[in-house]
């Protein structure tokens, strides 16, 4: 007999379909009887029954951190999520050397940096230098691509002249600080930076960072966004199969 899975979800702690689920804040108010109560009366504005405050820690003076477990109501069709996603077949190192050799005769030129006032390289450092992530080497081991790592806290300014100085066929951007949306801002100036100097469509845009996905890199106007745990590996069949076609 072939089980139907229903497309309607609900969180899971104890038993299928209960509902369980942490949340975890911090409430200007020492640690107290009285901040128990008003972390159980929070929990319950947001939808828990029955939570059930199972810590309660000073934080800093007058302000306590809590995580509280409660039943939630809520579920999530997922028939009717869509996702925006990436489409690329991942290639053998011999595959891409096989298609850049074919088409462009050359190796691709990818210029990366980590933009702003963000001095966060792990993220960029992990696709584009020798030493890659978890196994997997990064651009500079290809012998299809000229990786350059401009590295950490680089203006937007500064990353737009290297790029064209080299005549890249694609930037990388990594944005790792995301506070009041700073990963989102410095990312459109940099977009509407490169429209301003005409190179916008004469060069690939990837944006890559911990809050980063495919659909948002989309609508800050790259050509491609991506998130945590992402393989140089992943990174270099796209650009592969967007520029050597």
């Amino acid at each position: 007999m072939t089980e139907t899975k229903s497309s309607i979800v609900r969180a899971y702690g104890d038993r299928q379909g209960d509902g369980m689920v942490q949340m975890s804040f911090t409430l200007p108010i020492s640690p107290s009887t009285l901040a128990k109560e008003a972390a159980k009366r929070f929990a319950e504005e947001h939808g828990l029954r029955e939570p059930l405050v199972t810590t309660m820690e000073e934080c800093a003076k007058g302000m306590s951190f809590f995580v509280v477990y409660g039943h939630s109501k809520h579920s999530v069709d997922t028939s009717t999520i869509e996702v925006s996603e990436l489409d690329t077949p991942t290639m053998t190192r011999e595959e891409m050397y096989a298609l850049v050799k074919e088409k462009l005769h050359r190796p691709i030129v990818v210029v990366g940096a980590c933009t702003g006032s963000d001095a966060h390289t792990v993220g960029i450092d992990a696709i584009l230098n020798y030493k890659g992530i978890s196994g997997d080497k990064g651009l500079e081991s290809y012998k299809c691509f000229d990786a350059y790592n401009l590295g950490a806290q680089v203006e937007n300014e500064e990353l737009a002249e290297r790029a064209l100085a080299l005549k890249a066929d694609a930037v990388l951007i990594s944005q790792v600080i995301t506070q009041r949306n700073c990963h989102k801002e410095n990312s459109l100036a940099f977009v509407d930076l490169a429209k301003r100097l005409g190179f916008r469509d004469k060069m690939l845009l990837l944006l890559g960072g911990p809050r980063i996905d495919h659909k948002l890199g989309l609508e800050l106007g790259f050509d491609a966004g991506f998130g945590p745990g992402t393989k140089p590996s992943d990174v270099a069949s796209f650009l592969v199969s967007k520029l050597a076609v």
